[in-house]
């Protein structure tokens, strides 16, 4: 199997004069906000950058932990291959913290719809027929539901670190990667099996690190998303998508990766040896050093992330 493509010669003249400004999207009760960033002279379709799970901004940082930059970098890098991006902070949090009344408003649905209010607002400020969806970790399931309900405006998609298998088993499997979680999985294994079921759970049956996980707020984004087959979503689709799966990623699995390339044949698949989920490269199988990348923005990124979406999107064209 060619698990790494050989990259496409990139033919574009070099990139014009690289710009960065801000950009708003309608959210349901004020506006969302993001970064454009424009590179002169370039003809190639943006990139709209899709964050991972929690309360993550538009450089891919977060409170809890995440301090890598990953989408910042991406953008940067992009830019630099011509291409323009759109990234942003999600609804409820950082600068969109005025789009949604509270936290309960966080749903799969809800983020598909400023997905849409996204795409409009970039097609609107760059002139450009489509925009491309970029979506990790769980933004790769807001991309596949995203492009599975309409194709509309949709160039392709670029899935990385995402997950090809239901929540429920994804979440299941992460819980039990760490061996001090053992004596919580009971616990785990009822909070997930009922909200997997559509039904809700009181945190205060569970011990704090779970009541924690699953807090009252969050659990109607836990219900829609655990009922969401990614597998059955790559399918409907008839758009270019590229898979892209770094082998030291911790919390999604090179077999996440083969199961969505299983579910569209179509699709081109591109593993990364030395990447893990913040798309950082790790040389150690120690978990400590592999988790201390996502708080080091000084770090690039792993080598052939940007050079393989830059290619498969001037192909695509």
């Amino acid at each position: 199997m060619n698990l790494l493509p050989m990259l496409l010669a990139l033919t574009a003249a070099a990139p014009g004069a690289v710009s960065s400004s801000d950009i708003a999207a309608s959210g349901p009760r004020g506006d969302l906000k993001g970064t454009l960033v424009t590179v002169a002279g370039s003809t190639q379709p943006p990139v709209l950058i899709l964050p991972g799970s929690g309360p993550t901004d538009r450089d891919g940082n977060s409170p809890l932990g995440l301090k890598g930059s990953t989408y910042r970098l991406l953008a940067e890098g992009l830019a630099q291959q011509g291409i323009p991006s759109t990234r942003i902070d999600k609804r409820g949090s950082f600068a969109s913290a005025g789009a949604v009344a509270d936290r309960s408003e966080l749903t799969l649905p809800g983020y598909v719809q400023d997905t849409r209010a996204w795409i409009a607002a970039t097609r609107a400020k760059t002139g450009a027929t489509c925009v491309w969806l970029l979506g990790h970790s769980e933004g790769g399931l807001v991309a596949l539901q995203t492009a599975a309900d309409s194709p509309k405006d949709i160039c392709g998609l670029i899935l990385v670190s995402t997950a090809g298998r239901p929540l429920e088993q994804v979440l299941k499997q992460q819980l039990r990667a760490n061996p001090a979680n053992a004596p919580l999985l009971p616990d785990a294994d009822r909070a997930i099996d009922t909200l997997s079921a559509g039904r809700r759970v009181d945190p205060a049956t569970l011990p704090p690190p779970l009541a924690g996980l699953f807090r009252s707020e969050v659990q109607p984004l836990w219900i829609s998303e655990l009922a969401v087959d990614p597998i059955a979503l790559i399918g409907r689709l008839k758009l270019p998508v590229l898979i892209m799966q770094g082998e030291k990623d911790l919390q999604v699995s090179v077999e996440d990766a083969r199961r969505l390339k299983e579910g569209q044949p179509a699709a081109r698949l591109t593993l990364l040896p030395d990447a893990n989920h913040v798309l950082k490269s790790v040389a150690s199988e120690e978990r400590s050093a592999n988790f201390a990348t996502y708080a080091d923005p000084n770090l690039p990124l792993a080598p052939h992330i940007v050079e393989g979406i830059a290619a498969f999107i001037t192909a695509k064209r």
